[in-house]
């Protein structure tokens, strides 16, 4: 029988990463009512994009060696806010696969919630694509 003690397990030098944008707010021309089609609508956007397995501390403290969140919350704003959208199906579907398209981006979870369309609740969709 041996002494010898058990070998100390690795830390991990990966994790999986996932990068969360919630409760950005924006106005949206989106909608098939009239006051719709004339007034932008009040939306509220949460997005989760998966990035899979990332190094516990990214090779240097720069922004270039990662994934910009401003640039996401951007890409976010500018696809909802281009041109009138009848449906919020066609909508959200468009914001998916505009990241999904993003450098490192497995997988993209997407909410977007039309705020004012009734007065007694908000109506949202989410959608999810890619790799979890």
């Amino acid at each position: 029988m041996s002494n010898s003690s058990p070998s100390p397990t690795p830390s991990p030098i990966q994790g999986r990463q996932t990068l969360t944008l919630q409760g950005l707010r924006f106005d949206a021309n989106l909608g098939i009512l009239d006051h719709e089609k004339t007034a932008p609508q009040p939306i509220l956007v949460d997005a989760e994009l998966s990035l899979g397995p990332q190094p516990l501390l990214p090779q240097d403290d720069d922004i270039f060696h990662v994934l910009d969140y401003r640039k996401v919350r951007r890409i976010i704003i500018d696809e909802c806010t281009a041109e009138h959208v009848n449906l919020l199906e066609s909508l959200i579907g468009k914001v998916v696969h505009r990241l999904l398209q993003l450098p490192g981006v497995r997988g993209v979870r997407v909410k977007i919630a039309k705020l004012e369309i009734f007065d007694d609740c908000e109506v949202a969709i989410r959608m999810e694509a890619g790799e979890w």
